[in-house]
């Protein structure tokens, strides 16, 4: 009896040590996923040379990518531009630098590697302004680019027809500006716009991500401020997390009838699939993530996991839910996108025939499509749209 006790006095504090343990793990995995984070510094500067301008990174799956991208760096500039591989070996990668580097300026070894390229409006050397978008979190800043002046489109005036952008998880509005110019050049004008919690716009009361739940409505808002100032027509663009939100749109807008079509580059459009992928790439083995997603759905726990309210995956997930889906739909995505995977994008593509036009893509990743590939990239969607507002 004495030896039971003592084995019931070990056991159950251990049992209830890795109970504690597992819980701690559940909700910290789960606060990584809607917990708005700093950019992750996870690119390595070997070397700069002033004279060649030229820059040595670690070489990665990004790094050793053909095309133009940008570097956020610390130190005296910040933010630079990267032209082509000049070499590269096992462990290393020279890139031309397109920005000018002076002798002596101060640049750290940590860098993120990103598919931005421009990082402001003024970049584009278009008319531009900026306005305030009155959404339900707050004012919400956006950039409106007016379209070119005398643009000729066939069938509705293609002025009538909007674009509004919509950015990704972890970035801000000037994501989209690579797209900009191809849409001003078939007249069309262009909203890229802000959505709570992006650090931009304003935040909400726990300053999470609901995963498109929720900032579809700042999206809403925008579409209704787009029709209030001489739009008839919207075409929506999403990247990535952007993609679940324009999707969200486009099935709970009170201004859905103006959608008249989506362009999703690398978008997310099952949570579940992605998160999965996510956490195998990240060493976490099941039941792991799908504690961790069923943490997020369940309205007790969604708030010890860093949500404001639980996460409607079901509701999130638009392979299930295809058949509310009525626009035509441009999806961009590489097979080798390394972090957003494309299975859900082929799932809804062959769900919807009908709707989906899906170009393929490999090679690039994440978001890096017009980096790696800006011909095939801008082409695609010149000549979907063109068929868009000519129809």
């Amino acid at each position: 009896m004495k030896s039971l006790r003592h084995a019931v006095a070990v056991v159950v504090p251990a049992l209830l040590a890795v109970a504690a343990g597992a819980a701690i793990a559940v909700f910290a995995t789960a606060r990584r996923v809607v917990t708005p984070t700093a950019r992750s510094m996870d690119t390595e500067i070997l070397a700069v040379d002033t004279g060649a301008q030229t820059i040595e990174l670690r070489r990665t799956p990004d790094t050793e990518l053909p095309g133009r991208y940008g570097l956020f760096t610390t130190g005296t500039y910040g933010y630079v531009k990267l032209g082509a591989v000049l070499s590269a070996d096992q462990r290393k990668v020279r890139r031309k630098l397109l920005t000018q580097i002076d002798i002596g300026a101060k640049v750290d070894r940590a860098a993120a590697f990103s598919g931005w390229y421009y990082s402001t409006p003024a970049e584009l050397h278009l008319p531009y302004e900026t306005v305030l978008i009155g959404s339900p979190a707050g004012p919400c800043p956006a950039w409106l680019f007016p379209a070119a002046p005398n643009a000729a489109a066939s069938g509705p005036p293609a002025s009538k027809t909007w674009v509004i952008q919509v950015h990704g998880r972890g970035t801000t509005r000037a994501e989209c500006l690579r797209a900009v110019p191809v849409f001003h050049s078939l007249g069309m004008p262009t909203l890229v716009v802000s959505y709570r919690n992006d650090g931009e716009a304003p935040r909400s009361r726990g300053g999470s991500y609901a995963l498109g739940a929720s900032e579809w409505r700042d999206v809403d808002a925008a579409i209704g401020h787009a029709l209030r100032h001489g739009a008839e027509r919207i075409l929506l663009m999403g990247w990535s997390m952007g993609g679940a939100i324009a999707l969200q749109a486009s099935v709970n807008s009170a201004h859905r009838e103006a959608i008249v079509g989506m362009v999703l580059d690398s978008p997310v459009v099952d949570w579940r699939t992605v998160l999965r992928f996510q956490a195998r790439e990240a060493g976490l083995v099941e039941p792991l993530p799908a504690l961790a997603m069923e943490a997020l759905s369940t309205p007790w726990s969604a708030r010890l996991g860093g949500a404001e309210q639980a996460i409607p995956f079901d509701s999130l997930d638009m392979v299930a839910r295809a058949s509310e889906l009525s626009v035509p739909i441009l999806i961009l995505h590489s097979d080798d996108d390394g972090f957003v995977p494309s299975d859900a994008s082929h799932a809804l593509a062959a769900e919807r025939p009908d709707l989906v036009t899906m170009p393929t893509f490999t090679v690039a990743r994440h978001t890096k499509l017009w980096n790696y590939d800006q011909t095939s990239w801008t082409t695609a969607i010149t000549d979907w749209t063109s068929g868009l507002i000519g129809s």
